[in-house]
C-alpha cells in the first residue's frame, strides 16, 4: 500500500479501504505505475524516487494519521515528475489522496467524446464531480447520459445479433418503447445481450440495471462515488465495444463481398 489502482485511478478525497494496513512506513511498498507523460506524449512507467518517511520525525514511523508525499518520475524521459499527497486514516482503515500534481485527469479519451457526441459534456461534468469527490453529482450526470442514449444504444446492440437471438431481442425491444424509464428498458433486454458484450460471462446491462435501480436519497457522496465509477466504466465499455463490434462486422462483410465478387468474376 498504496497500490497501482489507488494511485492511477482514484480521485481526491475518495477513501481507499485497506484490510491489512502496514503499521510503519518501512512496511509500505514502492509500486510502479503507468500514466501519461506529457513530455513523452504517451503512457509510460513511473517509479517512486523518494522515501515515505522523508518528512517524519524518525525512520520507521507509525503510519496511523500521517500524511506523506510520493514523487514519481517517468522512466522513459527521466524528466517529468508526478506527485501524490496521501493521508492515512488515524485508525489505519483507509488511505485518501489529499493532493495530486498534475491534477487527476478529467479529459475523456477522444474516442468516447466522439461516440457520445452531444452527451460528452455530461461525461466531462461527471468526471469533474468524481475528481472532487462529489459522488452524487457524478452519478446523476452518468445516469442522465444513459437515460438519453439508451434507446440508441439498444438499437445498435440489435445490429450485433443474428437469427433467433435477434428475433428475441427485437421482440423485447418493442416492449421497451412502452416505458421511458431507463432501468425498465434495460430490465427487458439485459438477459438477451450477445456474448461479445459479456466479458468473462459478466453482464454489463445487468450491472447497469442494478446501479440505476438504487435510490440516491439516502446515500452519501462516498457511497455514490463507488456507484458512479462503476456506471462510468460500464458505460465506456458498452459504447466502445458496440462501436468496435459494428466496425469489425462492417469490415468483415465488406471483405467477404470483395472476395465473392472476385470469385464470381473468375467463374
Amino acid at each position: 500500500m498504496p497500490n497501482k489502482e489507488f494511485l492511477e485511478q482514484y480521485p481526491l478525497y475518495r477513501k481507499f479501504w485497506v484490510k491489512n494496513m502496514p503499521t510503519t512506513t518501512s512496511e509500505l511498498l514502492k509500486v510502479s505505475i503507468k500514466m501519461n507523460c506529457p513530455t513523452c506524449k504517451s503512457d509510460q512507467t513511473f517509479v517512486m524516487t523518494n522515501e515515505y518517511d522523508e518528512n517524519c520525525e524518525y525512520r520507521n514511523s507509525p503510519i496511523g494519521g500521517i500524511e506523506f508525499r510520493l514523487k514519481y518520475v517517468c522512466m522513459h524521459c527521466k524528466k517529468f515528475n508526478r506527485y501524490f499527497y496521501v493521508k492515512v486514516d488515524e485508525h489505519k482503515k483507509y488511505l485518501m489522496k489529499i493532493g495530486q500534481y498534475p491534477s487527476w485527469d478529467i479529459v475523456p479519451e477522444p474516442n468516447i467524446e466522439r461516440l457520445l457526441g452531444e452527451h460528452s459534456d455530461y461525461f466531462k461534468r461527471g468526471l469533474i464531480c468524481e475528481s472532487q469527490g462529489y459522488g452524487i453529482g457524478a452519478f446523476v450526470y452518468y445516469r442522465r447520459i444513459i437515460e438519453e442514449i439508451i434507446d440508441q444504444l439498444l438499437d445498435e446492440i440489435t445490429e450485433l445479433l443474428t437469427g433467433n437471438e435477434k428475433d428475441k431481442f427485437l421482440k423485447a425491444l418493442e416492449e421497451t418503447k412502452k416505458t421511458i424509464v431507463a432501468q425498465d428498458k434495460i430490465a427487458l433486454v439485459k438477459d438477451l445481450l450477445p456474448t461479445i458484450l459479456r466479458p468473462e460471462g459478466m453482464n454489463p446491462l445487468s450491472t447497469l440495471h442494478s446501479l440505476l435501480s438504487e435510490g440516491l436519497h439516502s446515500k452519501s457522496d462516498e457511497d455514490c462515488i463507488q456507484s458512479a465509477m462503476s456506471v462510468r466504466e460500464v458505460l465506456v465499455f458498452l459504447v466502445n465495444q458496440v462501436s468496435v463490434s459494428k466496425e469489425a462486422s462492417k469490415s468483415f462483410t465488406s471483405s467477404m463481398r470483395k472476395l465473392l465478387q472476385k470469385k464470381s468474376e473468375k467463374d
